[in-house]
Formats: structure tokens, sequence, C-alpha cells
């Protein structure tokens, strides 16, 4: 037996499968406020969400990098006139500020561009959305944009590097002219070593393999090298700390703790500096507010 509907509930059954739809598609991208918040994060499903407060260090609290600061805050500068910048790698150790600076160097380029630059931080897990994010980026060109990565780094089964590759320096379009991209990494090559060395003892043409992998590095115009520091600037790392936020110890008490703190960390670095300024301000009963 055939059961025909009416149009009435023909058009009841389509409105109904019409919800559905709409129910398992993702909500559409608001066109975003740019003038709302210095700084954004990008979430490929929704678009650009505002950051209200950036987790950030004064510039003049960065020790130890004069010239890596220099030379990225003279190219965020230009970047930020309208004038050719290059994309950066901030590469090597852990700890030495590397994102930190790329946050102070926005902080301190947006007050002069009058608010005109922004910073836009997107995660790892979402590169292959980057070619979106730009596209966006384009239809806003009376905003320059720092695209920033922090620990940017790839796996040996990872291929999305494909997908950074061609959009920092291929493709019709290209890069947008009023966006660069900053990041950060342990690595300065980005991929693994037995990546590229497994690469090298299966390709037929062991060499190209190789390019394949390293020309990534190469879309960076700046290379950006944080080493492992000294006691001495450690020391000082630490001394600025304790001036900035008037932390009352005498010198030689401060010198003392901080050289038995680095030792039981095994390491020094400008994160151990702060770590141990933290554990000190809560031992005198000092408030450390946000930047």
């Amino acid at each position: 037996m055939t059961t025909t509907l009416t149009d009435r509930q023909l058009l009841q059954v389509l409105e109904r499968i019409a919800k559905a739809l709409e129910r398992l598609a993702p909500p559409a991208r608001e066109e975003p406020d740019l003038g709302a918040a210095p700084a954004f994060i990008w979430h490929p499903a929704t678009g650009l969400a505002p950051v209200a407060r950036v987790n950030r260090v004064e510039m003049g609290l960065l020790r130890g990098i004069d010239r890596l600061r220099d030379i990225l805050l003279d190219n965020t500068s230009r970047f930020a006139r309208g004038l050719p910048a290059n994309n950066a790698l901030l590469w090597g150790a852990r700890g030495m500020g590397k994102s930190s600076l790329v946050k102070a160097v926005h902080a301190a380029v947006d007050t002069e561009a009058g608010g005109r630059l922004k910073l836009v931080e997107i995660h790892r897990e979402d590169i292959e959305s980057l070619p979106d994010l730009m596209g966006l980026i384009r239809h806003h060109p009376d905003y320059r944009f720092i695209v920033f990565c922090d620990d940017l780094s790839f796996d040996a089964d990872d291929t999305s590097y494909k997908s950074l590759k061609a959009a920092l320096d291929g493709g019709i379009e290209g890069r947008p002219d009023n966006m660069v991209f900053y990041a950060t990494s342990n690595r300065r090559h980005l991929l693994p070593r037995d990546m590229m060395e497994n690469e090298r003892s299966t390709a037929i043409n062991p060499s190209e393999a190789v390019q394949e992998k390293v020309s990534l590095s190469d879309r960076f115009g700046l290379w950006l090298g944080f080493h492992n520091c000294s006691q001495a600037e450690f020391l000082e790392m630490v001394a600025g700390y304790a001036r900035h936020l008037n932390l009352n110890i005498s010198p030689d008490q401060l010198r003392a703790e901080a050289i038995e703190w680095a030792a039981t960390r095994g390491a020094r670095s400008g994160r151990v500096a702060w770590q141990f300024i933290q554990d000190l301000a809560g031992r005198l009963g000092v408030v450390i507010t946000a930047s």
C-alpha cells in the first residue's frame, strides 16, 4: 500500500530536514571587530576571538637578547609603516624569551602605529587553516597583522607543513601585503632530524628529499637564534625583575638564592629567573599584578 503525502505534510518534512542540517552545519563566522582588542586568537570554525589583555612582559625586562630584540623591533616597525619586512623564526633554547619578545615588540610598535597593528595567534594544530585566515586578513587592508604561532614544529607523520610552505611563499595570491608570520620553535628546521634522515635513506634522490623538508625554514627571512644564558646574564635578569617589583632583599642574598634556585632546576633561562622571582615575591608578600 502506497502512502501519499499531502503538500502540507511534505512541507513539514522539508522544514524538519532543513532544521536538522542547520544544526549540523558549523556556525557562520562573524565579521571581526578589529578595533575591539589589540590581539586575537584564530579559531577556524568561528573566526577571530578578541584578547582584551595580552599576557606579556615589558620590553625592558627582557635581558640578554638585546641584538635579537633590536632586529625584530626594526623589522616589525618597518612592517607597521607599510615597508617591506620578513617573516621571522625565533628558534633555540627554551625559556629564553622567544614568545615574550614577540608580544613585547608588538606592544611597543602598536603604540607607534596607533592601534593598527594586530597580533593574531594561530595554534599549531590549526596551521592547515592558515589560508582561510590570510583570506580574511586580505580584506582588511587598513590594518597590519602579525600572525604568530608559538612552539611551531612538526612530527614525522605530519604533512601539514606543506600547507604552511604554500601559504607563506607560494600560491597564486601569495602572502597578503598587510601580514607577516612570526613563529617560535626549539628547532631551527622545524622538522625532527630522524624525519629528514629517513627521507634521505628511502628517497630515490636523497638530497632532493632533504631539501623538501629544510625549505620550510627558508620561508622565514629572519632566523633569530636564542641560546642558553650565562650565570651573569641570569643574575642580571633576576636583578632586573627584583628592581621592577621593588623587592626588599639585599643584592648578596638575591644573588645567593638565585644561584641556588638555578642549581636545583639544573638550568638558567629567563623563564627560570621569572619562576624564582615569583617564588621570592610570594615569600616576601608582594603581589605581582598583570602588565
